[in-house]
Formats: structure tokens, sequence, C-alpha cells
């Protein structure tokens, strides 16, 4: 009897493998799963962006603005604290759902004109200071979602420009929030839209002197930490820099090998006190800058001269205090 013969033809095959892997990846997209995690990094993370690079400054800064206005003796020192480029901080306050995009874009593409590095710091998550209060606010879990995603959109309109900051303190103060599962899966779902749009994102970790390593690494696992390139530390905080260092190196030492981090230098110059909120006696720290090893940088994160809060004399938080950012330079030696 003779066997037919049940050879398929290459050709048959190529086609439908590529037809197959395409529906496989549409599902994918259908249900909002993104696959890169799989295989690693994806290429955003796997680089420091700050190698070889300057940073962005932006020039309709708060600093910049406020030390244009600056009189008398502060006038001048004032000035070259607000020419350091600083991150750039988005917030839902000020960039709300409609603006959010069109708003990243612009720094985005600004920074690639320069061929620099914008840093950028999202801020916006739900109950956002659940513990101290001074920056309360933050969108409901549903507009963050959407506020996220189209942050990162127009983050992406310059891929190798734009390093993020995700959501300062979010994951310190997690066990003090009302609903921490439901911050878990908003920084995951922050974190995945700044990949997806090949935005380099550091996943903010606290300070030294606030969550003991262990802890935080638990909780960076749980929002994907191996998909981001690293964490940041002392974010907004005066502690000094060998102490963040160590802390960064016992975190980075628990999670996987490819992890890095950078640093706010920007109130670090004299280490921390007891205090928190406008303390007397700190200084600037180093200037920003690439950094060594698993550092990959300096940066003046919060911009020194905003105050915490309405402490010791202080405006809002977040609003340029030309006297607080004289105070902290001079104690520097500027």
């Amino acid at each position: 009897m003779r066997v037919r013969d049940l050879s398929i033809p290459p050709r048959t095959i190529a086609i439908t493998s590529i037809l197959v892997i395409v529906t496989f990846l549409a599902t994918l997209v259908m249900f909002d799963v993104d696959p890169r995690g799989w295989f690693g990094r994806s290429g955003a993370q796997r680089h420091n962006p700050f190698v070889d690079t300057g940073l962005y400054g932006a020039s309709d800064s708060l600093a910049r603005t406020a030390a244009d206005s600056a009189t008398g003796p502060d006038a001048e020192i004032v000035r070259r604290v607000a020419e350091v480029p600083t991150a750039i901080w988005l917030t839902p306050e000020v960039s709300g759902l409609d603006a959010i995009e069109h708003r990243a874009a612009t720094i985005a593409e600004a920074a690639a004109e320069e061929d620099a590095v914008a840093v950028v710091v999202l801020y916006g998550i739900t109950g956002r200071d659940c513990a101290g209060g001074h920056s309360a606010g933050g969108l409901e879990p549903g507009d963050y979602r959407t506020w996220v995603e189209r942050a990162s959109r127009g983050l992406g309109h310059a891929p190798g420009h734009v390093a993020a900051v995700l959501e300062p303190d979010a994951l310190a103060m997690v066990d003090e929030c009302p609903d921490p599962d439901t911050r878990f899966d908003l920084l995951d779902h922050a974190r995945s839209a700044l990949d997806r749009s090949d935005v380099t994102t550091y996943l903010d970790a606290g300070h030294s002197d606030w969550v003991a390593a262990e802890t935080m690494a638990d909780r960076l696992r749980r929002i994907g930490i191996d998909e981001a390139r690293g964490f940041s530390v002392n974010v907004a905080a005066y502690n000094g820099e060998a102490d963040e260092i160590d802390y960064a190196e016992r975190l980075a030492d628990l999670l996987d090998d490819g992890v890095h981090y950078v640093m706010d230098t920007g109130r670090s110059g004299a280490g921390a006190s007891d205090e928190w909120c406008n303390p007397p006696g700190r200084a600037l720290g180093q200037r920003p800058g690439a950094g060594e090893g698993r550092l990959d940088a300096r940066l003046w994160i919060k911009p020194p001269g905003e105050s915490d809060g309405t402490c010791r004399g202080g405006p809002p938080a977040g609003t340029w205090w030309n006297d607080r950012a004289a105070e902290l330079a001079r104690a520097a030696g500027w």
C-alpha cells in the first residue's frame, strides 16, 4: 500500500506561524498584557540615560521665575541655584487629564532638541500623601490610570531623552494608606505604561531612615522592579549621601543583578536632622551628574528651594521659596 505524502510546504508553515504569532500578540493587547517583561528589561530600562548626556532644565520652572524677580543680597545666589537643572514634577493639579499628554510631550521634545535628558516625576496617585498630608490629593483610581497612560504617551515622543521617577513616597507609606492593594496595582500599571513608551523608569524606594531594605525590596518586586531600570532614594529628603548609598546598595543586593538607582542630593549636604519639614541648618548637596557602578546619577529631584509645607514660616508645599534656596546655598559654601 502506498503511503500518502503528508509533508507541508515550508512556505505554508511560515505563513501559519506568523498568523499564530500575530493573533497571540493581538489577544495580549486586547487584554492589556505587555509581553516584554517575559524577556527581561526592555531597551529603555537596560541603559544608563545619564552617561555622556546633559540634563534638561526647564526655562519656565518655578525656580527660574522666582529667581528672576529676586532682589537684594540674595538675588545672585538664588539665581545660581535656580540655574541648576532639576526634575520636573507632573501633577494633576497643574496638568490634568486634558492637559497632561501635551505637557509631557512638550518636555520630551524640548529635551530632545537640546540633546539632553529630562527628569520628570509623576506625582498624582490616589490618596497621594496619605500619611503626612502636606501634599494630599491625587486622582481617583480610574482617572489616575488614564492620566498616567496619557503622560506616558507624551513622554514617549522622545525615547532616550526622558527618565521618570514614579510617585515619591507612595511605596514607603503604603501601609499607612487605607487601600494598599489598590496602590500597588496603580503603581504596577504606571510602571508598565512608562515602559511601553520607552521611558527609563525609577520606582521610588523612600530613604534610609524610613522602611527596612528587606521590606522595601518586597514592595518593589510587587510592582515590577525587574522590568524597570531601578529605584530612587532620598527624594525630597535630607539624608547624607553615605547613608543613602549604603541603603541603596543593600536594597540592590536584595534585588536582581540588573537593578540601578538614582539619588536625590539637592538637600543632602549637611545630612538629616530629627525634623523633616523645612528643617534649619541644612545645605545643598552635590550637583547633578552621572554616577558610578549601580548609582546611575545624583540628581536634584526635589527642587531644593521648594518648601516642604507651611512649617517654619514656609509657603505651601511645592512653592519655590527664595529665602530657603539662599539659606541652603550659603550653608553649602556657595
